[in-house]
């Protein structure tokens, strides 16, 4: 009999590699007290936090905690229902109400994750006979939905204006097509030109969708990522994001000023076929977008402790996904997957953590030290994780 578990004997040997040379399992870190949006006690050892995504803070904030405990005891702790059956409570329609005024649009529509949101969106919107033009750097959950969605997908270089152009150009006239790209790339922590790329998709006929995940809340000046920041908002026909990330709960969603787009409730099965996000999940969210409205001064914090930390590991020697820091994300490359762990379990050791990406979610089968800063972050917590970085370099050999 076949092992259905054969293809995955690569990963299964990589991983007992790696634990084999005696370093600590990357990949299954236990916070055993979280104390703060930036520090926890891991492994018994208190750890500041950069790389959770976090952006804004908003996972400790008073009146967020304050709205989540009141919708569970008004509510209870789950609806245990779909959002077209019994599972849509006052508090789903508030958080999409709150989506419609951050972003300005006419629709909200929320999902459970953020992954089922680009699940759900474009698998629906691309069928089959559709044509699927994106960035060959785009996440996991853009690719699902391409393949759930049976659409003709027609990859491009990362960033590549002129590639991207090409590729539209080859596909008829007359066919559907979506552009589909992310304001922040989450792995290199790099942005899009989005104003040159969406004047392109418009001038051939394409529709276009913007994963703002890692942008939504803290760049722009409203918070609402990079489309709004090199002032194009209003040319993209759908936003998606995440309550995981600057929201600082969970659960996913689109934004909308189609004028067909409330038909989705119906047809995305995605949403028509999961429960409901729990009325708690909701109300905290609600709560934090409001407040991220009126966060100019977080976000400008958070750019000085990007710019701080960018210029202080690339100082001491570090090789860096970008030259000049773009985002949150500051993505610090190893020279292999064996030194990079090294790195990682160095710097745990001093009291830092920080994702390990690896291939195949890096581009280039790079393995990456990934630093997410928060708007929670000191001045003192960035130098002191500079500090860090250049204790565990030298130990590690890195530099």
């Amino acid at each position: 009999m076949t092992d259905l578990f054969s293809k995955f004997d690569d990963i299964i040997e990589m991983r007992r590699a790696l634990l084999a040379s005696g370093v600590e399992d990357p990949f299954s870190l236990v916070m055993e007290r979280v104390l703060s949006p930036t520090v926890a006690v891991c492994n018994g050892r208190e750890t500041i936090l950069v790389g959770t995504y976090n952006y804004m803070g908003m996972t400790f904030d008073p009146d967020v905690i304050a709205a989540g405990k009141e919708a569970l005891d008004l509510y209870g702790s789950g609806t245990t229902g779909s959002r077209v059956l019994n599972g849509t409570y006052s508090g789903h329609r508030e958080v999409e109400q709150a989506l419609r005024e951050f972003y300005a649009m006419d629709h909200a529509m929320v999902f459970s994750t953020g992954y089922q949101a680009n699940l759900g969106i474009i698998s629906t919107i691309a069928g089959k006979g559709d044509y699927i033009v994106l960035d060959i750097d785009s996440h996991a959950s853009i690719w699902d939905g391409c393949k759930l969605g049976d659409a003709e997908v027609v990859p491009f270089k990362h960033n590549d204006i002129e590639a991207m152009e090409k590729r539209l150009k080859r596909i008829p006239e007359d066919a559907g097509k979506l552009v589909i790209l992310e304001g922040v790339y989450s792995m290199m922590g790099d942005i899009a030109p989005l104003k040159e790329m969406i004047a392109i998709a418009k001038a051939n006929g394409a529709m276009v969708l913007v994963d703002e995940a890692h942008s939504m809340g803290f760049i722009g000046p409203n918070g609402r990522g990079v489309a709004e920041d090199q002032g194009v908002l209003d040319q993209v026909d759908f936003v998606i994001g995440t309550f995981s990330k600057s929201v600082g709960t969970v659960g996913g969603f689109c934004v909308s000023n189609h004028p067909k787009f409330e038909v989705m409730r119906l047809v995305c099965r995605p949403y028509v076929f999961t429960a409901s996000l729990p009325p708690s999940v909701v109300a905290t969210a609600a709560t934090s977008i409001r407040k991220l409205m009126h966060g100019h001064n977080k976000r400008q914090h958070l750019w000085e402790n990007s710019r701080t930390l960018h210029a202080g590991i690339k100082a001491l020697g570090f090789k860096l996904g970008t030259q000049t820091p773009q985002s949150a994300i500051i993505a610090v490359i190893m020279p292999d997957l064996e030194r990079g762990a090294a790195m990682w379990e160095a710097l745990l050791h001093e009291g830092l953590y920080v994702n390990l990406a690896r291939p195949p979610a890096t581009p280039a089968n790079m393995t990456l030290l990934r630093c997410s800063l928060c708007a929670e972050h000191t001045a003192d917590q960035v130098e002191r994780i500079i500090g860090i970085f250049e204790r565990a370099g030298k130990a590690a050999g890195i530099i």
